[in-house]
């Protein structure tokens, strides 16, 4: 199957705007820097990269008779706030378990940015002890059997939109986007830079590409802290969506690249480097980029590009997932 024969509910605005990064791409010398924002993609929320996923999970939802949307993440996740955003937008109720995920002391860290923005959607936000993870969690299954037990259908969500059968879709769309945006721009992006957790946005990029004719590198920036982890995901969610979309042969290992260095300690924790990359983005190019993810993939990019490990003849293109409501937690790391 091609990805246009995948049943999809539109949620998008259309393609997400691609633009240069000069100020950036001066400052670090070497690689020309390009930003494609899934922050810029649509109304709902202030966007982000699930909602593209969500786009092929809205029909398999709406089919099943589902009135009730339950995902999980943790407290300031981006995605449960996509999630209750979609709901809301759909006039089905979401059920949301907030884990703690990150141990950050800020004394807010439940009440603002993505959180808050769930909770003004009229989500039913539970928040749970529980530390990091992205498998199936007791929580989670509580949340879908509490729906059952209350009449309601629920439709299951798993964190991140990506350990589902379709979760690697909107991504492979994306790759095709790129290709369509690449012609109209008069570019091929030979690398493309992208943070990876739960894993089905690196993975759904992986696929898609892999059915073009120009090979090109999809480095992953791991922000988990589990790298292992974090590349079995990719690796198993990119072979499905490539096995979905009929590519016809295996993927190589050599296309699935998740680097570490960036992610520090623990999963949600900034380090130096990710400070230091949301301030230059900031400051050189008004790109407001978050403390999860965006900042260690950027950290990741820069590092990458100075040490000449993207050639300074390369055009490439850094994938912004959105998150920066996330940043109202954060406030004490930017004194």
């Amino acid at each position: 199957m091609h990805i246009a024969d995948f049943e999809r509910y539109p949620l998008l605005f259309g393609p997400s705007p691609v633009h240069r990064l000069e100020r950036l791409t001066a400052h670090v010398g070497g690689a020309r820097i390009w930003a494609k924002r899934e922050d810029c993609n649509s109304g709902l929320a202030y966007g982000g990269n699930k909602t593209r996923k969500l786009e092929y999970l809205v029909p398999d939802a709406l089919a099943k008779g589902a009135d009730t949307l339950v995902s999980i993440g943790g407290v300031q996740s981006n995605h449960t706030r996509q999630v209750a955003a979609v709901a809301a937008r759909l006039g089905l109720k979401a059920v949301l378990v907030q884990e703690s995920w990150v141990d950050w002391p800020d004394a807010v860290n439940d009440k603002v940015g993505n959180i808050l923005l769930s909770r003004i959607m009229g989500a039913d936000v539970r928040l749970v002890q529980a530390g990091f993870g992205i498998g199936f969690k007791d929580s989670w299954n509580q949340a879908l059997e509490d729906v059952r037990a209350a009449g309601g259908t629920p439709y299951a969500i798993p964190a991140g939109a990506s350990d589902h059968p379709l979760g690697g879709l909107g991504f492979a769309n994306w790759a095709y986007e790129v290709q369509e945006q690449e012609r109209e721009l008069g570019v091929f992006f030979d690398t493309i830079v992208v943070c990876s957790v739960t894993g089905s946005t690196q993975a759904g990029m992986i696929a898609g590409f892999a059915g073009q004719d120009r090979p090109r590198r999809v480095l992953g920036i791991d922000a988990s802290a589990k790298l292992a982890e974090t590349s079995a995901q990719v690796e198993k969610i990119a072979r499905h969506t490539a096995e979905l979309l009929g590519l016809g042969r295996d993927l190589r290992d050599d296309e699935m690249t998740v680097l570490e260095g960036w992610a520090g300690a623990e999963y949600g924790i900034p380090v130096p480097s990710t400070l230091d990359a949301i301030r230059l983005t900031g400051r050189l190019e008004g790109m407001i980029i978050d403390p999860v993810y965006e900042g260690k993939s950027m950290a990741g990019l820069i590092d990458l590009v100075r040490r000449g490990d993207i050639p300074e003849d390369s055009d490439v293109l850094y994938v912004h997932l959105g998150g920066q409501p996330a940043l109202n937690a954060y406030s004490g790391a930017f004194h």
